[in-house]
């Protein structure tokens, strides 16, 4: 009798050093125009810098600035955030922003406000938090 042959297909095994690594683009503006999207939580503050298109040039936010806790959804920490951000994107030529903001956090005004002190100049500020429209059922009144 012939023996049967492999049908499965063995794996080459990738090593990390085998691995291609991503090419970092290095952003550097025409216009000097981006945008900032703030994502104002309960516990966080979330900060994103984009170009026009919409590619993400930065983000930072304040759990990745070292703050834990309660500390996270401070007005300080969203400052401390923009301050850390405002610097890598100085180099890149990053002048005036358009601000969107979502969610009822604490940090969306001092946000802005650091934006302004590091020198980035907010043009227009839009508020994209979701709001509901009927939304789901409420619940059934308690009998007792």
């Amino acid at each position: 009798m012939a023996k049967k042959k492999d049908t499965k297909k063995k794996r080459k095994v990738v090593t990390n050093k085998q691995r291609k690594k991503k090419k970092k683009i290095d952003y550097i503006l025409r216009a000097g125009r981006g945008r900032v999207y703030i994502n104002s939580t309960y516990n966080n503050t979330i900060v994103t810098l984009t170009d026009q298109v919409g590619n993400v040039m930065v983000w930072g936010s304040a759990g990745r600035s070292g703050f834990t806790g309660p500390k996270q959804s401070t007005p300080f920490a969203a400052q401390q955030v923009v301050k850390q951000l405002a610097e890598e994107v100085k180099s890149k030529g990053l002048v005036s922003v358009d601000a969107f903001l979502k969610g009822p956090g604490l940090g969306r005004d001092s946000v802005v406000r650091a934006l302004n002190a590091h020198g980035i100049q907010v043009m227009t500020i839009k508020d994209v938090t979701p709001i509901p429209h009927n939304g789901c059922r409420i619940r059934r009144k308690r009998r007792v």
